[in-house]
């Protein structure tokens, strides 16, 4: 039986591939309060906004490309059971090859009703108020904003206690619930970490790879014997 490799993915994987981190140092999101694009109330407040910032990023994914770390994690299917659980809302995993990703805080390329969290639907292009559902309800962007729970949580901690090899890459750890997983991996599990500003606290040194997404895939393939 192949060991199982779970990844836990954030924006540094994706910021390789040109597209933005989630927030700046300054602490805005394309010049706003991260309050106002990503929350129901900022939603509510000014839903043409919402829409608008989310058709940028939509757009701008059209334009970009997985890279060398994408591939790499597509490329270790070979020899292990991959499961990636990723914080980014792009799909550059599954364009990579990767065949089991699961989205903590949504899709960009999906849709759904208001006031039905259940409901998604694909949604390739802008997505704009007056896009309603066949019941006349507004369509929103397919995205767990701040305040919203986290619908694949739980079975997030379902993979991570199955993983027998556990990898953290580009992600700041201080996202919350993602973050948590970290207290579901199993005792027995091989810990590395792929950041260039995280500070090591989750595994033994020569597990820590204080690298870029791509040099950190690199070493890790060699570290794995692939």
């Amino acid at each position: 039986m192949r060991k199982k490799l779970v990844v836990l993915s954030g924006a540094g994987i994706s910021a390789e591939s040109g597209i933005k981190t989630f927030r700046d140092s300054d602490g805005l999101w394309e010049n706003h309060r991260i309050e106002e694009v990503a929350s129901p109330e900022g939603f509510a407040k000014n839903p043409h906004l919402v829409l608008d910032f989310y058709n940028l990023r939509r757009r701008q994914l059209k334009e970009v490309s997985p890279n060398r770390a994408h591939h790499i994690l597509h490329e270790l299917e070979q020899n292990f059971d991959v499961r990636i659980i990723t914080q980014n809302v792009d799909d550059l995993h599954e364009r990579a090859g990767s065949t089991n990703v699961l989205h903590l805080h949504g899709e960009l390329k999906k849709a759904r009703p208001v006031h039905n969290k259940n409901k998604i639907i694909p949604w390739e292009d802008d997505l704009n108020v007056g896009d309603l559902d066949e019941s006349g309800d507004q369509l929103r962007p397919h995205i767990v904003w701040f305040g919203e729970s986290v619908p694949e949580m739980e079975n997030a901690i379902q993979i991570t206690s199955t993983a027998d090899i556990f990898l953290v890459i580009g992600t700041s750890m201080q996202v919350y619930p993602a973050a948590a997983l970290v207290n579901y991996i199993p005792s027995h599990c091989e810990i590395y970490v792929i950041d260039p500003g995280l500070s090591n606290s989750y595994t033994k040194s020569e597990n820590f790879f204080k690298m870029s997404a791509t040099e950190g895939m690199e070493r890790l393939k060699d570290v794995l014997g692939f």
